[in-house]
């Protein structure tokens, strides 16, 4: 409890920035060593250490509140605060968390995109839950709370049974926005609210931005549903290669133009192409085997819905574990244009993906 209302009190200490913060907090090793030390050689600490009593008496009245209404403070040498995000060079020192949900679970996806959600993705939000519980029961999906995609991947967990984390771009002391209380209140028993701001904190702009990085860095992969060509998805698509995670998109039309960020990411190999909850689970190896509807491995000997060329390309992947795209031209006799549409069709049927270097592989 002590160590946990020092290291609030250094987030507030005056004149220190989270960064510096966080560089002080790595030296001593604990924040109550950072107060602890009345003559730090870093100038920065210096300059602060003198508001160090408000500072506290900031932090004992921030932890009321958190106590009173059963919000855990997460400091950076908890055991139950994020691995995933502590890996990040710019995670934050302290999280404030009110849920049931394992922060380190394994199964932790991210699933975000444009708050002008369509037709088309709310129906992928609905397929993509759906499926996912289907296939890993004790998935968790995180995203924003936000309006579009954000919220019709919350309620799409919840009503799958599914838990669901919302990262928040304010305090505890509001919901924002206020349309999304009940589902917000719903997932503190089913998923669970976490957020870097304590009370008092209004949802300015910047804080929808950096709360992505939360987003990115909690989960193992992050998944954008619909992307304009600009927007904070692609920030979190982003934030998500830098961190080293996976980062996977649904794409859409070309003249969509809430596809034209999903579009545009897999075309510079910026997110792998997906089409369903099965695509991504097998491409992070979270499950080995396609299934059917009924649940039942498919038998990839036969496919009734592909044309000749197309079961030529997929009768030569079964006999290699890769090939390249001119390795396939040669053996299957086609021009190099055809076959480059038929293997797009085959990745868009999820039967086939595109990696790296034009390779292509079956998805197993």
């Amino acid at each position: 409890m002590k160590e946990t209302v020092y290291a609030l009190a250094l987030t507030r200490l005056h004149g220190l920035s989270q960064a510096n913060a966080q560089r002080c907090y790595e030296h001593y090793g604990s924040a109550e060593a950072v107060f602890a030390d009345r003559n730090p050689s870093e100038q920065r600490l210096r300059d602060a250490l003198p508001y160090h009593a408000e500072a506290l008496r900031w932090a004992e009245e921030e932890m009321a509140f958190c106590e009173e209404n059963r919000i855990r403070v997460l400091c950076m040498n908890d055991p139950d605060y994020p691995e995933r995000l502590r890996q990040c060079a710019d995670a934050p020192l302290v999280l404030f968390y009110r849920g049931t949900a394992d922060l380190n679970a394994h199964h932790l996806v991210s699933v975000v995109g444009t708050r002008h959600i369509t037709e088309y993705g709310r129906d992928l939000c609905r397929h993509f839950t759906e499926d996912i519980a289907h296939l890993l029961p004790d998935a968790i999906i995180v995203s924003g709370l936000a309006y579009g995609v954000d919220i019709h991947a919350h309620r799409g967990a919840l009503q799958q049974g599914l838990e669901t984390i919302g990262v928040l771009a304010h305090g505890f002391d509001r919901i924002y926005p206020a349309h999304h209380r009940e589902t917000a209140a719903q997932m503190t028993h089913q998923g669970g609210l976490l957020t870097e701001y304590p009370i008092r904190t209004v949802p300015d702009k910047g804080n929808f931005v950096r709360r992505n990085r939360i987003i990115a860095g909690l989960s193992e992969a992050t998944v954008i549903v619909e992307s304009a060509a600009k927007g904070g998805a692609l920030i979190t698509a982003s934030l998500a290669l830098d961190y080293n995670r996976d980062v996977y998109a649904f794409p859409g039309r070309t003249s969509d133009p809430y596809s034209a960020g999903c579009n545009a990411l897999i075309r510079t190999n910026g997110a792998g192409l997906i089409t369903s909850a099965e695509d991504f689970a097998l491409a992070q190896g979270w499950i080995t085997e396609r299934e059917d509807a009924k649940g039942a491995p498919v038998q990839r000997e036969f496919f009734p819905e592909l044309s000749d060329e197309e079961r030529r390309l997929v009768d030569i992947l079964h006999e290699a574990d890769k090939k390249t795209i001119s390795q396939l031209v040669t053996e299957a006799g086609l021009p190099f244009n055809r076959t480059n549409a038929l293997l797009l069709g085959l990745e868009l049927k999820g039967i086939l993906k595109g990696l790296p270097g034009g390779l292509y592989r079956l998805l197993k």
